[in-house]
């Protein structure tokens, strides 16, 4: 498995519609609702081996100091393979490489303690994704 970041029309398909099928498409989300206004200024990696995409995650900068990881998603069956973890680490590494202090997401309840293993802490309760899904604030300093 290798990370890169996605250059090609082609490869932005595919590293969007996993994150549509994973994160959006359960809940019925349409098409779409995977992206937002700050796409064209982030960092986006994506996972790949044997021309598969077994994982993405974006990063982006919310001022100097502080970026924020978004939209990581693996695919269910190699969850728990590492995929999540380095995905994770090479998005914290850029983020230190241009100057962050620390990093903030957002985690599903369901997955604060993976964050957790890698330093990040609860500082508090995020928006409620569609009604249903808890999230928490995190943040980790570097």
């Amino acid at each position: 498995m290798k990370l890169i970041e996605p250059k090609t029309d082609k490869d932005f398909e595919r590293y969007y519609d996993l994150r549509w099928r994973i994160l959006r498409a359960p809940w019925n989300q349409p098409k779409g609702s995977e992206k937002d206004d700050l796409e064209n200024k982030s960092i986006h990696l994506m996972a790949i081996d044997n021309n598969e995409i077994w994982g993405v995650g974006r990063l982006h900068f919310n001022s100097s100091e502080e970026a924020q990881i978004r939209y990581m998603a693996v695919e269910e069956n190699q969850q728990g393979k590492g995929i999540g973890s380095s995905i994770l680490l090479k998005l914290e590494e850029r983020a230190k490489e241009k100057g962050a202090k620390y990093t903030v997401l957002n985690s599903r309840d369901s997955a604060v303690k993976f964050y957790e293993k890698y330093g990040y802490r609860v500082i508090g309760e995020a928006p409620t994704l569609f009604g249903v899904i808890k999230h928490f604030k995190m943040r980790k300093e570097f």
